[in-house]
């Protein structure tokens, strides 16, 4: 593992959710407006380690891991379920005392953003998505096969697992990951702690959070903007196309040459469009 890259994304603030612990960091002035990314799954939020630099000249920029991702707590029987997730960005948001911030969502985070914004009483000045997971049907072909054969993914003795995770991660970027950036996303999931809870986390995923709130995407008034990679592999482009469709006013750009993982296949891209619109937002 780049042990350089892992130490320079500090996540040194701890938010307590029903107990468990929620890891978050921040950078940028504190008396600039706020920004907050959120990551999908199965990564962390050391997947805005090239993006949320850039960001600063506009926004003061927090990040944070998911409840049972990451550096946050990962317990047997936890719920980390997308139900949870957007209680859990709703109180942060809470704690934080962010009343409107910027929001950026990947993946589950774009499904944790939209709950907490629909259901949690949340507001946003502006919502950017990434790939996210919004519309049914989701769910790459490796998680399906893994939620239709729980008990026997749980059970893997480790030098399987170990095989199985980065096959799994890499597939989700168009380019080939250096052996250095893949180790960033596989670190928190290797060990006991860690493996049991990469299969809880697929275990949880369930269809009916994004039903509970498809019909209700006509209600969301903030500025929309959807990046999609081209190639996604794992959420197809024609998704984005119907969720643009779905949203008021919503802008759907599309990035070539890049797949799911657009952080590590086009990071320039996503820099390059919030740059725009936050120094237009001044």
């Amino acid at each position: 593992m780049s042990s350089e890259a892992h130490t320079a994304w500090s996540l040194p603030e701890t938010f307590s959710f029903e107990g468990q612990a929620v890891r978050y960091g921040s950078l940028g002035e504190a008396d600039k407006p706020a920004l907050v990314l959120l990551h999908g799954t199965p990564f962390s939020s050391i997947v805005w380690r090239r993006i949320a630099p850039h960001l600063t000249a506009y926004r003061r920029v927090f990040y944070f891991d998911l409840l049972g991702y990451g550096r946050s707590e990962m317990r047997p029987g936890q719920d980390v379920s997308l139900a949870v997730q957007g209680r859990v960005f709703a109180g942060l948001l809470g704690h934080l005392r962010l009343s409107r911030p910027d929001v950026v969502a990947h993946d589950f985070g774009g499904c944790t953003a939209l709950r907490a914004y629909l259901l949690h009483g949340c507001d946003y000045r502006s919502l950017t998505l990434i790939d996210p997971v919004a519309l049914a049907p989701w769910g790459s072909p490796f998680v399906r096969h893994v939620r239709e054969h729980q008990a026997a993914f749980a059970g893997l003795p480790p030098y399987i697992h170990a095989a199985i995770l980065p096959a799994y991660i890499a597939g989700a970027a168009l380019r080939t990951l250096s052996r250095d950036e893949l180790q960033l996303y596989l670190d928190p999931w290797i060990g006991p702690t860690g493996q049991a809870a990469f299969y809880r986390q697929i275990a949880q995923m369930d269809q009916r959070y994004t039903d509970e709130i498809e019909a209700r995407y006509g209600e969301i008034r903030c500025p929309v903007t959807i990046l999609w990679g081209e190639q996604d592999s794992w959420i197809p482009l024609e998704r984005g196309r119907e969720l643009a469709a779905r949203m008021p006013g919503a802008r759907l750009r599309t990035v070539p040459a890049a797949g799911h993982l657009l952080q590590e296949d086009a990071p320039e891209a996503i820099v390059a469009e919030l740059l725009g619109a936050l120094s237009m937002q001044r």
